[in-house]
């Protein structure tokens, strides 16, 4: 499929898409198996994202300022982690899970002077090129990307996919000016129905 094919281009643009394969727009980074049990919600300095609030807690993007990342409690033990903390723009993907939710991400956005590791069961990628906020959140989630990660995943009781399956999915983006407008819309989408959800019932 090429940039030019109508089918990866959004309504209302006119310019062809870019199209490559994950491993060729992400670099892939370390992350941690710290259980549930070594996270809290208020003790600790450096901040976990564990693959559970992934699939079900957070939605396309992840604002760091919100105060819905648990803590790692030990901070000796926060000190002593290999893997590089995150930053804005990083995608956390969710690489286990017991149906077909596996392969969920969540981009992170306000990250500041925060310390914030990729923990149990995730796989944290950083783009090689800038991309607008908020598109590889709502990208990397909807079903043109998602149906390629069907055939890849792996397992009955529990479910997963591979870094090296996830490696060789394609990737479309249009212009950066193009990521904006599909990020801002999808944005204010999540806003509405969020505001709607919070209207009393008649």
């Amino acid at each position: 499929m090429s940039g030019n094919d109508p089918a990866i281009r959004f309504a209302g643009f006119t310019e062809p898409w870019e199209q490559r394969k994950f491993g060729e727009t992400f670099t892939f980074l370390g992350n941690n198996t710290l259980s549930r049990a070594e996270l809290s919600m208020v003790e600790g300095a450096c901040l976990d994202i564990h693959y559970g609030d992934v699939l079900i807690k957070y939605g396309e993007v992840l604002d760091a300022g919100g105060g819905r990342i648990p803590r790692i409690a030990d901070d000796q033990k926060a000190s002593s982690l290999s893997c590089p903390p995150l930053q804005d723009g990083d995608v956390v993907i969710a690489d286990t899970a017991e149906d077909e939710a596996v392969g969920k991400c969540s981009e992170l956005r306000n990250v500041e002077d925060k310390t914030i590791f990729s923990g149990l069961h995730t796989m944290p990628c950083r783009p090689i090129e800038a991309f607008a906020p908020g598109y590889l959140g709502f990208y990397i989630n909807s079903d043109a990307f998602r149906t390629q990660l069907l055939p890849l995943m792996q397992g009955i009781k529990v479910i997963s996919v591979s870094r090296s399956a996830i490696e060789d999915t394609d990737v479309c983006y249009p212009s950066l000016p193009e990521q904006k407008a599909i990020g801002s819309l999808f944005s204010d989408l999540d806003n509405l129905i969020t505001l709607h959800q919070r209207e009393p019932p008649y």
